[in-house]
């Protein structure tokens, strides 16, 4: 099955010269949905992993059917205020601005190594950031799943010394 044709392409969303690619398409269709989780946990066969992370809130709808169909758990990041637990948090720069993201500071034991799995890779500022918070509680990212990756924002740039895999690529 050809996975890029159950995207949508938007022309011009949120804003002009943009091509948003809508996921929604997708995960509407239930065998596209399963060949999709299933093609981003095959490429990370041979890769030992104790856990999947996953960004708010569209890593959910990744990194979670991962987590089960690798008998693995699942570790939400969220925005603050989300996690009802003591957090660890982590502010990163975006392009204007700033952002903050949390987790539950024992979501990530010593040693443990963790698969993170999100909707798209694009500038990787939010990966980076989801990284850095798992390293600072003692977790070894041993690779990231990205069911889309626009090529042309050079997202793996900022994930540089990170395995980086993703199902599917957009050059523009």
């Amino acid at each position: 099955m050809d996975l890029k044709a159950k995207i949508r392409v938007i022309e011009g969303f949120p804003k002009e010269g943009i091509s948003f690619k809508d996921v929604t398409t997708l995960l509407s269709d239930g065998e596209a949905y399963r060949q999709a989780i299933e093609t981003c946990l095959d490429l990370f066969e041979g890769i030992e992993f104790d856990v999947v992370v996953g960004p708010e809130a569209r890593g959910f709808l990744i990194g979670a059917p991962l987590a089960v169909l690798a008998r693995k758990g699942f570790v939400p990041v969220r925005k603050p205020g989300k996690l009802p637990s003591e957090t660890i948090k982590h502010e990163y720069a975006l392009e204007y601005g700033t952002d903050v993201l949390e987790m539950h500071l024992d979501a990530i034991k010593p040693g443990d190594r963790v698969l993170i799995a999100d909707d798209l890779l694009a500038t990787g500022g939010t990966a980076k950031a989801v990284c850095e918070l798992i390293e600072k509680l003692g977790g070894t990212v041993v690779g990231l799943a990205f069911l889309m990756e626009l090529d042309f924002l050079d997202g793996r740039k900022v994930l540089d010394g990170y395995k980086v895999f993703s199902a599917i690529n957009y050059e523009s």
